[in-house]
């Protein structure tokens, strides 16, 4: 199997060559069999790969440890659950998966668009095989996932080794989401590639480019959406497993996980400028570049070890290759641009700065900046390494302090947008679309400071918070008024109608709404409480409005693990609420102890408990309890993230025009002109 796995491996790099190649010769020579071969072995590389991860998923199911991969991250007390998702645990693996859901990606662009874009399609083929011969590259002669242990016998003929046991996944992976996060997450990096595989061939082909952009709109927002659940199920990960009662630390690779979803997040919206006004041309193209670049980028500071953290994996010489695979990407990128940049004039220009045109500008501006900020942070002790021979280290306090302010920046300009109209916005409408929801936003916060509130960010965070939603609230209410006066419907309904008439619109607000409840939450870490002491049966502690009783500790061990266990009773106001149980565990494979945390959540705030194990002097357990404020708001937001997006990838219902019988028209004409020709009534479809 190790063979027939390193044979497909092997097979798809050559499809993906071939593809590249044949691809450049077919729009060279226009010969259309050698586009269609092209096309072809594209597609085929999908095949290939998968038969690779399934050979190298059978050998961690079937306990192979002559395999020296699966030796490195799977034992036999293992759950099969974690056997799957010991396939990405390592270095190997995990350039095998990203090749994967590259190549799956791959296959259903091109299988698609078959019969489509007969001009753009050969570019198309070619820049993605480019993109798989360098991941296969990889696979199949740097880091091969397929290498078996062994050593020379005493005639001096190599044998096979195979160990009795693994030393067995990483404990900090040993945690049910980690079955999901690291897909979702590479589904985002990896999803950017076709995006910017269609940008590049249009401006090497100079295909129009407004059309460039309608095909690849839902691939954009596919990929920007996985990005996003991937890091909120990283920050989730954070919370539940690593015991030090936050979810965001400004770690290297949190950092490179969100440098392209920034950028993503600008090209979204710098997009429809360029469908609406053709502006922005430029900008585009090279977000849809640099967010490809910073994909690669994250993987170079994951794999490289050139920055510490807890996500990353081991020191490797693997980072020169990224390096060399970004220059040459920039090459080329820059090289077309250059070749090509009187294809990418504006078709107008910017006529007012209160306009929705510049709100997009600005918008753009200011999530560059925040790039920029975090991007230099992140790579700020590398450069310093570089030039002074020490590593300074950045942490939270500086990107909080540049950041922050950013933030509120952009949850501003989420609110002003909505309301601006295209060219130009005049003062009236001004003054008719701001004044009410502004009011309210400084309302609240005049009540919120009453109360007591004086964390300044999380009052500002507050007030902008309000006055987006009544933003928000204020379009859909608009909108929904209208079609309920004239179809003499319910608002809820005529909301309904509303939003399925514009699903990229209203689907795009209630994403702007996610934001607002994940800025809530972050915003409540301003107020995060918590205790620490060493406890012992019968002994307390208070954290807010909690008593946390000591009832007992206990041990518990399986194949897998050995566990040291706290039972706590959670008390309020005098009455029981709840049983925690933070542990302790020893993983008996790898060696090493990790905390399992015991979290009580509300929408309000989050009881957090940590076991932190025994004090070094007294060697009484030590319980360690957070009170996390508004916490569920972000991963609430999530949830309405999803959505919001999926709906923005729906097609719009259409008001489609249906002609009367006949006989009807008589009767038609007599009644009152509801509509444009009485003698016309409307059903509904879908594009």
């Amino acid at each position: 199997m190790d063979i027939f796995g390193s044979f497909a491996l092997l097979l798809a790099f050559v499809a993906a060559v071939y593809a590249f190649c044949a691809g450049i010769a077919g729009i060279v020579t226009r010969r259309t069999l050698l586009t269609k071969s092209a096309h072809n072995a594209g597609m085929a590389v999908f095949g290939l790969v998968t038969l690779a991860v399934a050979s190298l998923e059978y050998f961690f199911l079937t306990d192979n440890f002559s395999m020296e991969y699966v030796a490195a991250h799977s034992n036999r007390a293992l759950p099969a659950y974690y056997k799957f998702a010991a396939l990405w645990a390592g270095q190997e693996g995990s350039l095998l998966w990203w090749s994967f859901l590259l190549s799956t990606y791959v296959f259903f662009a091109l299988f698609l668009n078959r019969k489509k874009h007969p001009e753009l399609m050969p570019y198309v083929v070619v820049i993605c095989a480019g993109v798989q011969i360098f991941f296969l590259t990889l696979n199949n002669f740097v880091a091969s996932p397929f290498n078996v242990l062994g050593g020379p016998d005493a005639s001096g003929t190599m044998r096979l080794a195979a160990l009795s046991d693994g030393r067995g996944l990483n404990p900090l992976l040993q945690y049910p989401e980690m079955v999901i996060h690291p897909p979702i997450l590479y589904l985002g990096y990896t999803g950017f590639t076709i995006p910017f595989a269609f940008a590049l061939a249009a401006l090497l082909g100079r295909y129009p480019g407004e059309k460039w952009i309608h095909v690849t709109r839902k691939w954009t927002m596919l990929a920007w959406c996985f990005q996003s659940v991937g890091i909120l199920l990283g920050a989730h990960w954070a919370y539940a497993v690593l015991g030090w009662g936050g979810y965001w630390a400004w770690d290297p690779v949190e950092n490179a996980s969100l440098l392209p979803w920034i950028t993503g997040t600008a090209f979204l919206h710098s997009v429809m400028m360029q469908e609406k006004r053709g502006m922005m041309k430029v900008w585009n193209v090279w977000l849809v570049f640099t967010t490809f670049m910073l994909c690669i980028l994250g993987t170079l500071l994951t794999r490289s070890g050139v920055v510490s953290s807890v996500h990353a994996f081991a020191q490797s010489s693997i980072g020169n290759w990224f390096v060399g695979f970004l220059a040459l990407v920039f090459i080329v990128c820059f090289w077309a641009y250059w070749l090509n940049r009187d294809y990418l004039r504006s078709d107008n220009q910017l006529d007012s700065l209160v306009s929705r045109e510049s709100s997009f500008l600005f918008n753009n501006l200011i999530l560059l900046a925040a790039c920029f900020s975090v991007l230099w942070g992140t790579l700020f002790p590398v450069l310093s390494e570089w030039v002074q021979g020490n590593k300074i280290s950045v942490g939270p306090p500086f990107f909080n302090k540049v950041n922050i302010p950013i933030a509120l920046f952009l949850l501003f300009l989420t609110g002003v947008g909505p309301l601006l109209a295209w060219r130009k916005t005049s003062v009236d409408t001004l003054k008719r679309n701001f004044a009410w929801p502004l009011a309210a936003g400084i309302g609240a916060g005049v009540i919120a400071a009453i109360l007591g509130f004086r964390e300044i960010y999380a009052l500002i965070c507050l007030i902008l918070s309000v006055f987006v939603t009544l933003t928000i609230a204020s379009e859909f209410y608009r909108g929904a008024r209208v079609i309920a006066s004239r179809d003499h419907t319910n608002l809820l309904t005529a909301i309904g109608e509303l939003t399925m008439r514009n699903t990229r619109r209203y689907g795009g607000y209630i994403v702007h709404f996610a934001m607002v409840l994940i800025f809530i939450g972050v915003a409540g870490s301003a107020f995060n409480r918590d205790v620490q002491m060493e406890m012992g049966a019968g002994q307390s502690l208070k954290i807010g409005p909690y008593t946390v009783l000591c009832q007992n500790f206990d041990r518990l061990a399986n194949n897998n693990f050995e566990s040291e266990r706290a039972t706590l009773e959670v008390f309020r106001n005098g009455k029981s609420e709840m049983m925690l149980y933070p542990e302790r565990r020893f993983f008996l494979a790898s060696q090493v102890t990790e905390t399992m945390v015991a979290v009580q959540t509300s929408p309000i705030w989050d009881l957090y408990v940590v076991y932190a194990g025994r004090s070094p002097e007294t060697g009484k357990p030590v319980i360690h309890a957070y009170l996390n404020p508004l916490v569920k708001w972000i991963w609430f937001g999530g949830v309405v993230l999803v959505l919001g997006t999926l709906l923005a990838m729906l097609p719009n219902r259409r008001t489609a025009l249906v002609l009367r019988p006949a006989e009807t028209r008589e009767r038609a004409w007599s009644e009152p002109r509801t509509s444009a020709v009485g003698a016309i009534a409307r059903s509904d479809a879908h594009d």
